[in-house]
């Protein structure tokens, strides 16, 4: 597009937005400005400026559909790239699982396996040391913790929320769980003294829901997820015979979590700090995308104009500008 071709695009937007009815009632305001104040009808034969319309219609025609091709081809090789990057993420995920399959074992090395895992609680007793997991995991990771003071008054209703953990999700004294905009990532450690198999687990990933425990006994997790998740796309591990790793796909990838299940307490997305790598993994149309949602999304938490509002703003004081004659005083604009 030429800067003479763009000259005008502010004013005529100005003039476009005022038409309820959309490019009919804007194409039939311009017609009627042609009849009423020019001589564009009468000056010459209908066939000649029937043909000047379609000339001029057809070949912005073709400029559009040239353009629009180009843009198809661009998001198709996005979209290709990102199915290949996610094909490798799943074949490197299957390859984790592969390399993590628990095997069965007789019950003499179950029996040796027990005795040994008696003999370090014990021990750990003697220490002074609790042996239950959520004593291991609050010795490892630190339970989130509620906000008790802001400094912005704006972020008065953060408070009582959970602080988001190095993960930018919440550790409670069962599990802990960390997010990006794409996946969620779960650790649930069970308290036995016997090594797991995956015969002794129970999960179960539903679009929006999760299910996880120890067959025969209260689940440690059963409710509804904070959103939808692609189940194809989700799986678990058992790692060391004490712990299941979940991975959870999300399929809105704009929006950051702020509780794994409805159940739990909820934490302070606001206080969420992504980092700029995990950005720069999406594509470029994406990237861009989630940018300015996140931009909009502080705006009107602060209650500030968001990035729409600017440019409806901007394009008002630029038609200002180029019509002084004009008296806005009286006006009022949504």
């Amino acid at each position: 597009m030429s800067a003479d071709e763009a000259q005008f695009d502010n004013v005529l937007l100005a003039v476009a937005e005022k038409h309820r009815g959309g490019v009919p009632d804007f194409l039939h305001t311009l017609a009627s400005f042609l009849r009423r104040k020019t001589d564009f009808y009468t000056g010459a034969k209908q066939a000649e400026w029937e043909k000047l319309l379609l000339d001029v219609f057809r070949k912005e025609s073709q400029l559009a559909m040239a353009a629009h091709e180009e843009k198809v081809k661009v998001r198709q090789a996005a979209q290709r790239m990102k199915d290949e990057k996610e094909r490798a993420e799943r074949e490197a995920r299957q390859k984790e699982m592969d390399d993590n399959k628990i095997c069965d074992i007789s019950d003499e090395e179950a029996a040796a396996i027990i005795k040994e895992e008696e003999d370090k609680k014990r021990q750990q007793l003697l220490d002074g040391a609790g042996g239950d997991s959520a004593s291991v995991t609050a010795a490892n990771e630190d339970i989130s913790k509620p906000i008790e003071k802001v400094e912005d008054e704006t972020e008065k209703d953060e408070i009582g929320k959970l602080k988001p953990n190095a993960g930018n999700g919440c550790t409670l004294d069962k599990y802990m769980w960390t997010q990006t905009l794409q996946e969620v990532e779960l650790k649930i450690p069970f308290n036995v003294a016997f090594a797991l198999r995956a015969r002794d687990i129970v999960v179960s990933i539903g679009k929006k829901s999760l299910k996880v425990g120890l067959k025969g006994q209260e689940p440690i997790i059963d409710g509804e997820l904070c959103g939808e998740v692609k189940q194809e796309e989700s799986v678990w591990v058992l790692q060391d015979s004490k712990t299941v790793l979940i991975t959870l796909e999300k399929i809105n990838r704009m929006n950051w979590w702020s509780r794994l299940v409805t159940t739990d307490p909820e934490i302070s997305t606001r206080k969420i700090n992504p980092e700029p790598s995990k950005l720069s993994d999406l594509d470029g149309e994406t990237r861009s995308m989630v940018e300015k949602m996140m931009y909009d999304q502080r705006q009107k938490e602060m209650g500030l104009p968001t990035s729409e509002d600017r440019k409806k703003q901007d394009i008002l004081e630029k038609f200002k500008q180029q019509h002084p004659e004009m008296d806005f005083s009286k006006c009022k604009f949504n």
